[in-house]
Parts: C-alpha cells; structure tokens; sequence
C-alpha cells in the first residue's frame, strides 16, 4: 500500500480549525453546556483536586458513571487551577479538533482512498448536529468517541501484524474506555469478535491472544465495579428494570438516524425499517469482509464497532432503565456509521471499468453527499439562531432561562445558616442545588424503590427544596409528599420554593 503523503494531512487540518471555530462558536453565549451528568462529574473532579478522592457533592462516592473522566477533568484542574466549567469549552474545543484530525488520518489510509472523500467527511463530521450538541457539553462523550478511534488504529496495526505490543496498546485504550463510559464494553466486543474471526492467526496463538487482550480490557472496568460494590453496595448505583420492549428501542434507534439523515419527524414512520437495514446491511458486510478475509481494514473495523454498539444500545435498553435512545446515546456511532456506508462507494468506483458510467456514479454520490452536508448546515444555522443569535445558550444550567430565573438567582446567593446544621436538604434536582448554591443535598426518593420511599416519610425533620420546571415522573412529587407531610413553607417563587417539614405525619392521615 502506498504511504499516504504526508501534504494530506495538511488540509485535515482545516477541518480541525472549522471544528474548533464552531465549538466556540456554540458556547459564545454563556459557556459550556452543563447537564446533571456534567454536575456530577464536575464536583467529583473538583473533589479529586481538593482531597485526591472522587466524590460527588453529595459526599459519596461516585459510582453511577466511570470514574476516568472526572478524573481526567480533575487532573486538568490541578495542572492548570482552573475550574471544569471554566476550562470546559477550550477542552472540548480542542478534543473535537483532536476527533477530526484523528477521523482524516484514517481516512488517508482507506483503501482505496480519496482527497475528495475525505473532505466531503470530514466537513460532514464538522457539521454534525449530534457530535457539535455532544461537545457543547460537559460530556463524557467527548472523550469516549476519541478513544473509539485511537482504538481502531491501534488494533488495526495488531490484525496487520499480530504484535503483542500492539495487542496491548488496542486493550489498553479498551481498558481505559471502560472507564469512560460504561457502554465500552462495546469496544472489547468488537476486538474480540474480531479475533475470533481472524483465520490468519493459529489456534493457539488466537486463545493466548484473546486471554491477553480480555485481561488488559477488563482489568481496570473489574478495579472500578468492585470499587463501587465496596463503597455502595451496587456495581453501578441502583437500575431500574427497562419498561421499553425490543421493538419500541429499535423505533428510538431508527428515529435518530433519521434525524441524522436529516429526515423530519413526519417521516418516523421509516424509523424501524431505516434501523432493520443498517444492523443488517453491517452484519452483511461483515460477514463479506469474513468471507473475503479482509478484515483488517479501518472500514471493517468501523463496521464491526457500529454493529456491536448499535445492537449494544439497543439491548441494554431493553433490560435496563436509563434515558431513552437519543442522539447523544448513539453518537459514538455516527463516525463509524457514516464510514460503513459511504466507504464502499470507493470500491465500486474502483471496479467500474466504464470512465463514462465511473463519472456518472461518482457525480450522483457527490450529489448525496452535497445535500446530506446542506441539511446539517441548515439544522446547525437554525440551532445558532436559538442558541447563539438569540442569547440563550446550550441548554441547561447555564442557559438564558436559568440567569434569569428568580429562584435560581435567589439560591447563587443564598444564606446557608438558614438551614439547621445536621438536618438533611430534600430536593427534585440536588445537582441543580449544588450547581446554584454549592449547598449538598439529597433527590427524593424514586418511586421504584419503595423501601427508599418509607425511610423519607419516616424523616422527623428535613427541608425540601423543589424545582417547578424539573418534575421527574420517576420520582415523588410534591403533591405526593404533601398528602403525607405538612410542609411550612420557607421562600416562594414562581419557579420553585422551600420548604420545611418537622413534625408528625399530615394530621388528615393520621386520622
């Protein structure tokens, strides 16, 4: 194969700086965006740089997420004493310039390859409505899709050569992925898979390899989950059974890539079919790639990654209860996906003999590819009008509607000793109370678990601070708890209040 120019890598590097603009582009307004996950992982990271531990603000241990990233984010902040929040924009700035550079290396070594290709995916990958959301926050994403392609480099080089150093490197960021984010185990499927259908590797030189590389990958996944289990009594907090079948995830899988295909809502009733095709369009090429023995290609490698992972998301949602499928879930796949299913457009070109007919199909698939680009510029145009133009901001807790919110500016400023020491603070949102005030506190219960829901009721005295635009139907709401508990009522405003409970039961149930 002929070594790629070097000069190739040059107009990549426009990419990276069109990348870079937009990320910066779209926290112009007030920030980073930050969500309840990215509170999470902020005041573990800021924990890890006061006391060396990853505590959340709630002072345990953080265990519903993998600790590598607030531990990434906790050691930017003793290098640089500069808070998460602070730095967050430059970083993610930096780590989607990092993506695109590390998406047009591989694509100089496609093969076949093409400039014009890669520029086309690169600008597609730029302007990605789900990659520019993804990193306008303070996201373990940000990390994760980067680490999905040092990934398929590095094992990429293993399936070339079988070197065990380049086995352990590709476990290596395995390993460190599983300490990302949870859903990594997604990256060891797919090398594992792929060992198991290498044909190229002996029999026992393959099982001493997939000890080796399933070792490294779990090693530090394995440490985390029973460091959880020490400190939490749960590997990974408490889960609630799914309550979404098989059918109804593949419709949620199927309606993101039609928002990624540009597609409108009217138009979901694709959903199912466009999702059916896809895995099974990769499971097709995969066994092609098998059957051909052309399995160490960076486009087979994407394939693989997308089918796991798709199928992956997937399952897990139809076993366990977290967010419904949404653009920020899948977009580790966007890359990937895209790769698997513009890729081969190179290989057909190649193999048509015809200059006339190779035109013909190359200017139709430009086409395409123009009017995929012109969709995401139309959505990102529109979600700069909202977000930019209009001064409101990422969505979440730094947006316009909570710098103007009265309840939100009443807590930024709010008097901690109005609160009795040692008496516990209830709230719907305790990450939006430590983000506001810096004051812990603790979500009411789900009702799911209803042991979790007696202890609460059996309280004597806690305040309750509640959010009127948060409600979660997960948890008890207000209404509930004041059938059961008289609460007095401390601070009032349109957008929530405070309350304090210290008494016996609601006198009406107590009759």
């Amino acid at each position: 194969m002929v070594k790629p120019k070097s000069i190739h890598d040059y107009n990549t590097l426009i990419a990276c700086g069109l990348g870079f603009f937009l990320i910066c582009l779209y926290t112009s307004y007030s920030g980073i965006g930050i969500s309840p996950d990215s509170i999470m992982y902020t005041s573990a990271a800021r924990s890890f740089a006061t006391d060396g531990t990853l505590k959340t603000f709630n002072h345990i241990p953080i265990v519903d997420f993998p600790m590598f990233y607030p531990l990434f984010l906790g050691i930017i902040k003793v290098i640089s004493r500069v808070d998460p929040v602070t730095f967050g924009a430059t970083l993610n700035c930096i780590l989607f310039a990092s993506l695109l550079y590390s998406s047009g290396w591989i694509m100089n070594r496609f093969a076949p390859s093409s400039q014009l290709y890669k520029w086309l995916i690169l600008v597609a990958i730029a302007l990605s409505p789900g990659l520019l959301q993804i990193y306008s926050y303070l996201w373990s994403e940000t990390l994760f899709i980067l680490e999905v392609l040092f990934f398929i480099i590095a094992f990429r080089q293993y399936l070339n050569t079988h070197a065990g150093k380049w086995l352990v490197a590709a476990a290596a960021i395995a390993a460190i992925g599983c300490v990302t984010r949870y859903a990594a185990v997604t990256i060891v499927g797919t090398g594992g898979l792929l060992l198991l259908l290498d044909r190229t590797l002996p029999i026992k030189k393959k099982i001493g390899h997939l000890f080796i590389y399933g070792v490294i990958c779990i090693s530090l996944l394995v440490s985390n989950l029973v460091f959880n289990a020490f400190m939490s009594g749960t590997v990974t907090g408490p889960r609630e059974p799914s309550i979404t079948p098989f059918i109804k995830n593949l419709y949620y899988f199927g309606t993101v890539m039609c928002d990624w295909m540009g597609l409108t809502p009217n138009q979901y009733f694709l959903a199912i079919p466009i999702a059916s095709v896809m895995l099974l369009g990769f499971i097709i090429s995969l066994g092609f790639n098998y059957f051909r023995r052309h399995l160490n290609s960076y486009e087979n490698l994407a394939i693989t990654f997308s089918l796991v992972y798709g199928l992956f998301i997937i399952l897990s949602s139809t076993f366990s209860r977290y967010e419904r499928i949404n653009s920020r879930l899948l977009s580790p796949l966007y890359i990937t996906a895209l790769w698997g299913y513009t890729s081969w457009v190179l290989l057909w070109l190649k193999s048509i003999e015809l200059k006339r007919t190779r035109m013909i199909v190359a200017t139709i698939s430009i086409q395409l590819m123009l009017g995929f680009i012109g969709k995401e510029f139309y959505i990102d145009y529109d979600r700069y009008n909202d977000q930019v133009k209009d001064d409101y901001g990422a969505p979440g807790y730094t947006d316009a509607s909570w710098q103007d919110n009265e309840f939100a500016n009443y807590l930024r400023a709010i008097d901690k000793k109005m609160f009795a020491p040692d008496v516990l603070i209830y709230t719907d949102a305790h990450e939006a109370v430590y983000f506001l005030s810096g004051i812990s506190s603790y979500l009411v219960p789900h009702k799911f678990f209803k042991n979790d829901v007696t202890l609460f009721y059996s309280r004597k005295r806690f305040y309750l601070i509640w959010f009127n635009n948060l409600e979660n139907p997960e948890l008890i709401n207000i209404k509930d708890i004041q059938k059961v508990k008289t609460l007095k009522l401390l601070k009032q405003f349109p957008e929530g209040a405070i309350y304090e409970y210290e008494g016996s039961l609601n006198q009406n149930l107590q009759n």
